[in-house]
């Protein structure tokens, strides 16, 4: 069931900052300060979900200029994850990532998203959540398939537009470009 037009469900979770350090988040402590763009992904140490991982921390100050928390999610442990930050991307890890990946061991986090597969791992989701909590956006890809952060920083550009001039903004459109 999609959560489009929803509060997001809040959680709070042990996550591995960028510092490297562990400690809580909660979603709802960016409410009325920042959007949100929750991303979840399979498994630490795999083929395809580092290159997602990186992809998105490449592109951390377009987020971070759009007023965007990224947070990745997994149902790796926190010393799993930190273990994946440890490790040199040419030896399978992700190095330094610049946004907080949440350990969601108990997959209540997943579930209540609704991106949790038979088998107990994550689909690879992305949620667009507003400064009120509301989720603007989902996309849910099968395990195969991965995500593109160009089309996600659009898809918050559109978010952003709209709440500020109250347009709606067509398929092809892009930031600077009138939307009809």
């Amino acid at each position: 069931m999609s959560l489009i037009q929803k509060l997001a469900p809040d959680f709070q979770a042990t996550a591995v900052y960028p510092d490297g350090e562990a400690r809580p988040l909660r979603l709802s402590d960016y409410r009325g300060k920042r959007n949100v763009v929750l991303i979840f992904y399979p498994f630490d140490f795999t083929f395809l979900c580092p290159t997602e991982i990186l992809a998105f921390s490449k592109h951390i100050a377009d987020f971070e200029r759009r007023n965007v928390q990224l947070i990745g999610c997994s149902i790796d442990s926190h010393h799993v994850h930190r273990a994946w930050r440890n490790t040199p991307p040419e030896q399978g890890g992700i190095g330094a990532i610049e946004y907080p990946l949440i350990a969601d061991v108990d997959r209540l986090v997943a579930r209540d998203f609704g991106v949790l597969l038979e088998g107990g791992m994550a689909a690879r989701g992305t949620f667009l959540i507003d400064r009120k909590g509301v989720v603007r956006h989902e996309l849910v890809n099968d395990l195969p398939l991965g995500r593109s952060v160009e089309e996600t920083l659009r898809i918050v550009d559109a978010l952003q537009y709209t709440e500020e001039h109250g347009e709606a903004c067509p398929d092809e459109w892009t930031k600077g470009k009138p939307p009809m």
